[in-house]
């Protein structure tokens, strides 16, 4: 099984997510072509209401914990409540563009 599908079907099994979107970065990135290292998970679930930001990366963190422990090199996480997800009209947060491993002032 991909990396990205995995990823998806853990989510989607623990969080019963409204929205869910896993995208692979890794194309963005300075890796061999093919690579699954780099993604952007943007989740809306009801289950992230009255938690703190911090709280619902640990949630997902747990989630996908051996997928990053042998899998992934960088995890965007974007989570949303449903409500917060409406306000945002469905919008997509984008990434930053890679700074090719070393910050560039």
């Amino acid at each position: 099984m991909i990396v990205q599908t995995k990823i998806e079907q853990l989510l989607t099994d623990a969080l019963s997510p409204e929205f869910l979107q896993v995208d692979n970065e890794s194309g963005q990135h300075n890796v061999a072509p093919g690579s699954e290292s780099h993604f952007r998970v943007v989740i809306a679930t009801d289950q992230f209401q009255g938690q703190r930001l911090i709280q619902r990366h640990q949630r997902v963190n747990r989630v996908l914990a051996d997928v990053l422990s042998h899998d992934i090199h960088a995890l965007a996480l974007h989570t949303y409540t449903d409500a917060e997800w409406k306000l945002k009209q469905d919008k997509l947060p984008v990434s930053p563009d890679c700074l090719g491993g070393s910050a560039k002032v």
